[in-house]
């Protein structure tokens, strides 16, 4: 991974003495709140409804087992014993003290981490593929192009103050795990035969009040000019975006506004007669970031099967908690957050400090976070797989559900957030109480559910084969069900399929809906398919064929 040189500590801590005096001067009373607020953001630090909320950057969600023990060391000693992964791959506090932010940053700067860009009108974290650098598919590890990203963007006085939040995401393997078409820019790396590298942009996507999926703006992109590039779509942006309306400030907005053929002739015009002044991306620069990368120390190993003789349990965790790895004799795992009872995304200090030493052992020292919410061990010796399934057993980190419907994405809703409408982590208990059957989960197959507490979509609904939506309705929390959408490779936005219904009802609602399902479905059909080919109307028929108390 990635290690700061002297420039860059010396830039971070910097940075967390700059807002230590500033933290101090607004308890002090020389520092409004709105004056204080762009300086916060800027420190990934919001003010939620009961506390601070601090979001910790993970760029591309990757992380040191040092990191992870230093997370778990903050979180128990300035919060209350948990952190929460992101659909950014972030990590956020919920209850730290105000006055205390600036210990925590420089704690995090102790382990080269740190909060900057993870909110403002900037451009934010850049995400990638979990898998990069170990998937089969892989044409190329995106992580190298993403530390450059990240660090262009980092502080760049031209994209400081952009008409709204900015995201990036670059993928590349064949399938597209990054999301790139719900980001206001997807890359994925192409290497045609006899060409040389580059990437193929997307730009335009974006969630929220207005999900909108991006556009092909470029099928091919030479490696070396992906600043210039960047620069130009994002000039085009500052230049043209909206600033009196923060709900159609996103680029996506912009796109939509001016079609996608003059929205491309603008960012080429721009492109052709600013890349003089924009940075090259030089070979040896590519060279140099990929060395951060290097393959890990593989040992030659058997390709076994290691669920030879095992019991059910393990077999049923191989199976959907494991993927192949590009070495071979390896796999990677899936730590799952998704524990039946437990809040999705949630992680405790102690389950931090025993999975560190779960990977100094057994995974070359890393651990990555994933935009589904859960945790990665990238490289696991097949021979180690059981041992390694007990032992996260024992931590209550091997639910054997990636994938199905309780392995869900939800924000943390009213129980925190100050945006939100409507709870969901109440909600996804219901769901998991109601769905706790793991055979009847594996019999009904993929299905991904994501549930956000208000329309600014942090958990996704929009692009979920099954989407939740939480609404307030005269005071009371209400939930809007969309099917059919998608975000890996067949992007696609979900459809309404009709009244919201109450709390109390969702998880009858989704029952009803996967019955459906279950009723319609060919030999082999997956949820997404079966949606896509009969449509919406058997399922709305079948959700309020009785009474269900829908508004």
């Amino acid at each position: 991974m990635y290690r700061y040189d002297a420039l860059d500590q010396a830039f971070v801590e910097q940075r967390v003495a700059e807002f230590r005096d500033q933290t101090h001067r607004f308890l002090a009373g020389s520092l409004s709140e709105d004056e204080f607020k762009a300086l916060r953001l800027r420190n990934g630090l919001y003010i939620q409804r009961h506390a601070p909320m601090l979001r910790i950057a993970i760029p591309y969600g990757l992380l040191s087992t040092r990191q992870l023990r230093a997370l778990a060391s903050i979180t128990r000693r300035y919060d209350r014993g948990i952190g929460h992964v992101t659909t950014r791959q972030n990590l956020q506090l919920n209850w730290p003290k105000l006055a205390e932010v600036p210990d925590i940053l420089a704690e995090l700067a102790e382990v080269q981490m740190h909060a900057i860009q993870t909110s403002g009108n900037c451009v934010r974290n850049v995400t990638s593929d979990h898998f990069a650098g170990v998937a089969p598919d892989e044409i190329e590890d995106p992580r190298p192009y993403c530390e450059l990203i990240r660090q262009w963007a980092t502080l760049n006085p031209e994209f400081t103050y952009l008409p709204r939040k900015f995201k990036i995401a670059v993928s590349g393997s064949s399938e597209d795990r990054a999301l790139i078409q719900a980001h206001d820019i997807g890359l994925r790396i192409r290497r045609d035969a006899g060409q040389p590298l580059g990437f193929e942009v997307w730009v335009g996507g974006g969630l929220g009040r207005q999900p909108i999926l991006a556009q092909r703006v470029r099928e091919f992109l030479p490696a070396e000019e992906l600043f210039a590039y960047l620069e130009a779509v994002l000039r085009v942006y500052n230049r043209l975006g909206r600033r009196d309306n923060i709900h159609k400030a996103r680029i996506k907005i912009l796109v939509k506004t001016l079609g996608i053929e003059r929205m491309r002739e603008l960012i080429e015009q721009e492109w052709r007669s600013g890349r003089a002044r924009s940075p090259r991306l030089a070979p040896e620069q590519i060279e140099l970031m990929r060395a951060h990368f290097a393959p890990p120390p593989y040992e030659t190993r058997a390709d076994m099967d290691p669920t030879c003789g095992r019991e059910a349990p393990f077999l049923a965790w191989h199976r959907y908690n494991t993927r192949a790895h590009r070495v071979s004799g390896y796999r990677a795992v899936f730590v799952s957050l998704k524990a039946h009872g437990h809040n999705p995304g949630d992680i405790t200090a102690e389950q931090m400090e025993a999975l560190a030493d779960l990977a100094d052992e057994l995974s070359f020292g890393e651990v990555r976070t994933t935009h589904d919410q859960n945790l990665v061990l990238a490289d696991v010796p097949q021979s180690e797989l059981y041992r390694l399934w007990r032992r996260l057993r024992e931590l209550e980190l091997a639910t054997a559900n990636i994938g199905t419907l309780t392995d869900m994405i939800a924000c943390p809703g009213l129980d925190f957030c100050s945006l939100a409408n409507a709870g969901t982590l109440d909600v996804a208990r219901d769901i998991q109480a109601h769905f706790d059957d793991l055979d009847y989960l594996y019999d009904l197959g993929p299905i991904e559910l994501k549930m956000s507490g208000c329309m600014n979509a942090c958990g996704h609904h929009h692009i979920g084969h099954i989407g939740i939506l939480g609404v307030d309705k005269h005071g009371e929390q209400w939930y809007q069900i969309t099917l059919g959408g998608a975000g890996n490779g067949r992007a696609a936005l979900g459809e309404v399929i009709g009244p919201s219904v109450p709390q109390a009802q969702v998880a009858t609602t989704l029952e009803r809906i996967v019955e459906v399902y279950r009723d319609e479905r060919t030999d082999g059909e997956y949820f997404i398919d079966t949606v896509r080919r009969i449509g919406i109307e058997p399922f709305k028929e079948r959700v309020y064929a009785t009474d269900l108390a829908a508004a």
